[in-house]
């Protein structure tokens, strides 16, 4: 079990990464729901996931997919930080010919499950994979994020009826809830804001967590329920660690100019 204070300084790795990336790149980026999610793919690569062990087989690894794919920030950087691909592969993102762009785009020697671009397709994938699991006796656990926005979307709860027709208690989705969306606040948007109520009534076991929470994530991810998917909901802040950024809609897909960058970097390291 990696320590505490070892997964918030990869995390504290990733943002930075993350920042770099952005501004590097030369043009806007998703930077907002990037950072969102960052402590949590923290603990599922540092602590929880399998798949960073080189010497498993791919079927018996467990298998992570980003449905809220806009936040693959927060994957690449965790791709690097766990070694799964080297790190100077980051400086590649979104230059043209790279295998590292907006959305992600399936690449298994880069430890890229799934490709995605159009919201609400990831879960679905994840059920399938968890259901194959499931029917092939193999002990390999899925995992999947979709943001609270893309909740909206109702091939999400076709993904939610599977998962628990099927019964499929290796599954897990997070629900990075950081009550924002690219038009604004959910709330006004679509107001399904009572997601656990939500996942509840359709049959998941559910958690609520505090997402910046290393310990308390490292718990909810531990919980298992015979015959139920588990659905851990995520209460996050937006632009997560940038004083900024932080519940500002506007980095929800935005251009770091230098001096940002600059502050950024500053108020990351103030808080080692």
């Amino acid at each position: 079990m990696m320590e505490i204070r070892k997964i918030q300084m990869a995390a504290m790795s990733m943002r930075k990464n993350a920042l770099k990336m952005a501004f590097e790149c030369g043009s806007n980026a998703h930077l907002g729901g990037g950072l969102s999610l960052i402590d949590i793919l923290a603990v599922l690569y540092g602590d929880v996931m399998n798949c960073t062990d080189k010497t498993i087989e791919y079927d018996k690894k467990d298998k992570f997919i980003l449905s809220k794919g806009h936040g693959v920030l927060g994957l690449y950087t965790a791709l690097a930080e766990f070694k799964i691909f080297e790190e100077s592969l980051l400086s590649t993102f979104q230059k043209n010919g790279s295998d590292l762009i907006a959305h992600p785009v399936m690449n298994l020697k880069l430890g890229i499950e799934s490709s995605n671009g159009s919201l609400g397709q990831g879960f679905s994938m994840a059920v399938g994979l968890a259901l194959a699991a499931k029917k092939q006796h193999k002990e390999y656990k899925t995992y999947v994020i979709c943001g609270n926005g893309e909740c909206n979307e109702g091939s999400i709860w076709e993904a939610a009826m599977s998962a628990v027709n099927f019964k499929l208690d290796q599954l897990t989705v997070i629900v990075d809830n950081n009550k924002l969306q690219s038009d604004g606040r959910s709330s006004e948007i679509m107001n399904v804001s009572e997601m656990k109520d939500i996942f509840s009534a359709f049959g998941f076991y559910v958690v609520s967590v505090d997402g910046h929470d290393i310990e308390a994530l490292r718990h909810a991810f531990s919980l298992h329920c015979p015959n139920k998917p588990l659905a851990v909901i995520a209460d996050t802040v937006k632009g997560k660690g940038i004083g900024f950024m932080e519940n500002n809609n506007e980095w929800h897909h935005n251009r770091l100019t230098e001096s940002q960058y600059k502050q950024a970097l500053l108020e990351l390291e103030s808080g080692l």
